[in-house]
């Protein structure tokens, strides 16, 4: 499971699920972290206003969410210099993801662009609803983008279109 994303960059799909609740858990925003390197690095800990990522004693483990105490507030996806956090949840028959930025020109509320995933390859179309940028986010955006309900486990970021 771990040999073939160390080898590639790109982490299996069973190694992804680990990062993800329970699908009944997403019907409100939760974090994921996709930190599967053991690096010196805890700014999603000490961002969370509801202690809901831990680190730990040693600043080199992966952190690990509470998603009973989790509330998708987007703050540690900002705060995040490895752009390795997200929020997701399953609201219809879609679902909102709040993703890190950086890229400019920013695109727009209702933008249509693509669905990208981990490998960087195109998997369909999602919709931008609303892109936050304020001072504290520094140069990170945060994008809330509407995907496809299949795509829950693959999508990652979004691609211009043109």
């Amino acid at each position: 499971m771990f040999e073939s994303w160390n080898k590639t960059g790109v982490p299996s799909p069973e190694l992804i699920k680990t990062r993800f609740p329970d699908e009944e858990v997403l019907i409100k925003p939760k974090a994921i972290t996709e930190c599967y390197e053991e690096i010196p690095c805890n700014p999603c800990e000490t961002s969370c206003p509801f202690d809901a990522i831990t680190v730990g004693a040693d600043i080199n483990t992966p952190p690990v969410v509470d998603f009973d105490t989790c509330t998708g507030c987007g703050i540690c996806v900002y705060n995040c210099p490895g752009l390795a956090i997200f929020t997701v949840q399953i609201k219809d028959d879609a679902l909102v993801y709040k993703i890190p930025y950086e890229f400019v020109p920013r695109p727009g509320k209702g933008d249509v662009m693509h669905a990208v995933n981990r490998a960087g390859e195109i998997i369909g179309d999602c919709v931008i609803e609303r892109v936050t940028f304020t001072e504290k986010q520094d140069k990170t955006a945060l994008l809330q983008v509407r995907v496809p309900r299949e795509l829950l486990y693959e999508f990652v970021t979004v691609r211009s279109k043109s």
